[in-house]
Parts: C-alpha cells; sequence; structure tokens
C-alpha cells in the first residue's frame, strides 16, 4: 500500500520541495492538553469505525458512541466526519512517507530487507489505518486526488534508485515499479486479509500471527528475485 511536508526524519535528508506536502491538519492535530483523553476516544473511534465502513458508511453518531460521548459532545470538538476523516486519511500518508522511505548510499540487501519489514510491522502493528486507505481506494479514490502526484513522485524516486542499483550490476534486470507494487501488495495483505490469514494458518480470530516466520519468507523471497542474498 501507498504510500504533507513533515519534519525531515532523524539521519535522512530534508525532501525536496517538489515532493512535500503539508503536516496533516485538523481537530486531532490541534487538540490541548485538557482535551488529549477525549480527543484520543474519538481518534480510535474514527480509526475503528472508518477502516470498516469507509466514509460513507460511518455516521458521526456511530463514532460518538464508540467514543463513549453523545453525538453533541462529538460536535463540539469536529466539525464533521469529512474532516475528521480527511485528517486521518493524510495522517496515513504522511505516516508512510515519513516511515517507507531508502537511501541509495547504503546495500540493496538491506535498504530492501528493512523496507520490506518496517512494511510488515506496519501492517502489523496499524491494520485498521491501512484498511483506511484500502478502503477509500476501493471507494474510488477522490479523497486521494490530491495525493496522486506525490505518491507518484515519492514512487520514481525509489525506482530511480532500484534502476540506479541494476545499473550498476547489483540487482538483477527487472521492472523497479512492478517490484515496489509486489512488496505493497505481499506485506499489505497481512493487514487487509487479517482475517483469512488467520483462517489458512488454523489461528483462533483474536490470535496474533508470529510476523518474524512472514518476514524471513518474504525478505528471502524478495531478494531472491533481485540476485541478492537475504542479510544476515
Amino acid at each position: 500500500m501507498m504510500n504533507l511536508d513533515p519534519p525531515p526524519a532523524r539521519g535522512l535528508a530534508k525532501p525536496d520541495a517538489t515532493l512535500q506536502m503539508p503536516l496533516p491538519e485538523g481537530p486531532l492535530s490541534r487538540a490541548r492538553p485538557g482535551r488529549e483523553r477525549i480527543m484520543a476516544a474519538i481518534r480510535g473511534a474514527a480509526i475503528a469505525e472508518f477502516s470498516l465502513h469507509g466514509l460513507k458508511g460511518t455516521s458521526t453518531q456511530a463514532i460518538a458512541a464508540r467514543a463513549g460521548i453523545t453525538k453533541p459532545q462529538l460536535h463540539y470538538y469536529i466539525a464533521g466526519k469529512e474532516e475528521l476523516y480527511e485528517e486521518l486519511l493524510m495522517q496515513v500518508l504522511h505516516d508512510w512517507k515519513v516511515v517507507f522511505s531508502f537511501d541509495e548510499s547504503n546495500d540493496p540487501a538491506e535498504v530492501l530487507a528493512d523496507y520490506i519489514r518496517k512494511k510488515l510491522d506496519h501492517a502489523f502493528d496499524h491494520p485498521e489505518i491501512s484498511r483506511i486507505f484500502t478502503r477509500e481506494v476501493l471507494d474510488g479514490g477522490r479523497n486521494l486526488e490530491r495525493y496522486w502526484p506525490n505518491a507518484r513522485a515519492w514512487t520514481q524516486k525509489k525506482v530511480d534508485i532500484i534502476n540506479g542499483w541494476i545499473a550498476r550490476g547489483l540487482v538483477r534486470p527487472l521492472d523497479a515499479r512492478l517490484l515496489l507494487m509486489h512488496v505493497w501488495a505481499m506485506t499489505q495483505s497481512y493487514a487487509d486479509y487479517a482475517l483469512q490469514t488467520r483462517v489458512m494458518l488454523g489461528l483462533p480470530a483474536d490470535a496474533p500471527i508470529a510476523r518474524e516466520p512472514v518476514a524471513r519468507e518474504l525478505i528471502a523471497f524478495v531478494l531472491g528475485g533481485c540476485g541478492l542474498a537475504a542479510p544476515a
């Protein structure tokens, strides 16, 4: 799954100006200390409702009920569900841009292995957040229209890095863009299809999935396809 101008991540250069987006702005990010507990409850409720039902299928009544407050109380803190949804969606995209970057100066095997592991960790640790993006795409992606140009630019930077590795003989010839899309699909599956994964593994519905075996297999699979050995 793909991936709002964030402060540069520690150890990373400041992003190119053409690839920047404003930080998510909305009621959640404007919360004062005395309101943080309620806003955290609203945020958690909104994530759960939007991940299950999308923007169209979610009501402010459902968000309020899940947050343990009344609908009038909810509207004291937010103008409407659209504002809340937009902020959460942009936060997802902002987090993905910051976390899922990689550096061409490092060893390709280490960079790709770290990228895969971070994508898997995000899928396992934040499945509901991930599903908000997926459900938005399934609903037509109208709220992602301003995001796509930047997403293509961020992806192109990764494609250029991989193509540079190929030109230097560090990675076998392949389609770099398809490689990235395959990684997104294989890692995102553990968020979007967590139920199916547990069924296939014979696990109870609420049982944790052992992620280390998944990470080892997926890293070895992807790196093997690139003609690389998995880092020790």
